[in-house]
C-alpha cells in the first residue's frame, strides 16, 4: 500500500472483478435492451417478460459478487462495518419516502463508497437497497435493478480521485457534483427498466416495441420528465445540501473508523515447530497480510 493511500476493507482481486464486470454487464443488457432490440428480435416478441426474466436472473448474479468481493478477503471487521452502515441507511430510506424523492440513503452511500472504496461500495449499496425494501415492503420485480443501480452508485464514489489529492470544500465539490450525476442516472436506470411494462401511460411515452431508437428514446424522455423528474431533482438536491452540510465531519468520522479498525494490519499467527536435536522446542510465526 503506499503512503497516504487509504486503507480499505475490501480489496478487489481478479475473481471479484471479474464477478463484478460480469454482473455489470448483464445489468446494462437489462437496462438497455428496449432501445437496440429490433422489431425482428425473439425479445421483442416478448418485450413484457424481459423484465421478469432478468429480475429472477439479476439476484443470482448479484449473490455471486458479493459472495466472490467476500470471499477475497472480507473480515470480521469488514462484516460488522457493512452490517451497521446497511443498517443505518435501511433506517434512513423510509423517512423520505413519498416525499418528492427526498431520499437520505443516498448521502449515506455517497461518503460510505467515497471512504471505504469501491468494493465495500457495490456490496454496501446493494445489501442496504435489499434491507431497506424488507423494511417498507418495496419487494417486487424492481428490486434487483435497484440494487444494482445502488450497487453501481456507491461504487462509482469510491472511484473518484482519492483524498490524497482532493481534500477538503473540493472534496466536497466534487461529491456534490457526482451526487447530482449520479442521483439521476439512478433514477433513469430504474425508470428505463421498467418502462416497457407500463401500460396506458399514452402512446406519447410508452414504449414501441421494435421502433426506431430514435423514436423510442424520445418516448423514454418524456416518460422520465412526465413520471420521476421530481422525484430526481429532490435525489439530488437533498444529497447536494447534507454533502455540504454534515459531509465533512461525516467523511471524517468514517475515515477514522477505517483507521482505528486498521484494515490493512498484519495478522500473525504462531504455530509449533520442530526442534532441531538437542533444542528446547519452539514457536515458527506465520504472517497474513492483507491483500
Amino acid at each position: 500500500m503506499s503512503a497516504g493511500a487509504p486503507a480499505r476493507p475490501i480489496r478487489l482481486g481478479p475473481r471479484s472483478v471479474a464477478a463484478l464486470v460480469l454482473v455489470s454487464l448483464v445489468g446494462l443488457a437489462a437496462v438497455g435492451w428496449p432501445l437496440l432490440a429490433d422489431a425482428g428480435s425473439a425479445v421483442t416478441d416478448h418485450a413484457a417478460d424481459a423484465p421478469w426474466f432478468f429480475a429472477l436472473l439479476l439476484p443470482l448474479l448479484i449473490a455471486v459478487v458479493v459472495a466472490t468481493i467476500a470471499d477475497c478477503g472480507m473480515d470480521a471487521k469488514a462484516v460488522a462495518m457493512l452490517g451497521v452502515l446497511a443498517a443505518v441507511g435501511a433506517a434512513l430510506r423510509p423517512l423520505g419516502a413519498g416525499t418528492a424523492g427526498l431520499e437520505p440513503m443516498f448521502f449515506l452511500m455517497l461518503l460510505s463508497g467515497r471512504v471505504l472504496g469501491p468494493g465495500f461500495g457495490f456490496v454496501l449499496g446493494a445489501v442496504t437497497l435489499f434491507a431497506s425494501a424488507l423494511l417498507t415492503g418495496g419487494v417486487g420485480p424492481w428490486m434487483p435493478m435497484q440494487m444494482m443501480a445502488m450497487g453501481w452508485f456507491a461504487m462509482g464514489a469510491g472511484l473518484l480521485p482519492g483524498p490524497e489529492r482532493i481534500r477538503g470544500r473540493r472534496e466536497l465539490l466534487m461529491l456534490s457534483a457526482y451526487g447530482v450525476v449520479a442521483a439521476f442516472a439512478y433514477g433513469t436506470v430504474t425508470n428505463l427498466y421498467g418502462w416497457v411494462t407500463v401500460g396506458g401511460a399514452g402512446q406519447a411515452i410508452s414504449f414501441g416495441p421494435g421502433d426506431p431508437l430514435g423514436e423510442n428514446l424520445v418516448r423514454f424522455l418524456a416518460y422520465v420528465v412526465a413520471t420521476s423528474l421530481a422525484w430526481d431533482l429532490g435525489r439530488a438536491v437533498l444529497t447536494v445540501v447534507l454533502t455540504w452540510a454534515v459531509g465533512g465531519p461525516l467523511l471524517r468520522a468514517l475515515r477514522r473508523a477505517t483507521r482505528r479498525a486498521n484494515f490493512a494490519a498484519q495478522v500473525t499467527f504462531e504455530r509449533p515447530g520442530k526442534p532441531l536435536p538437542g533444542e528446547a522446542p519452539h514457536r515458527t510465526q506465520v504472517t497474513y497480510e492483507p491483500e
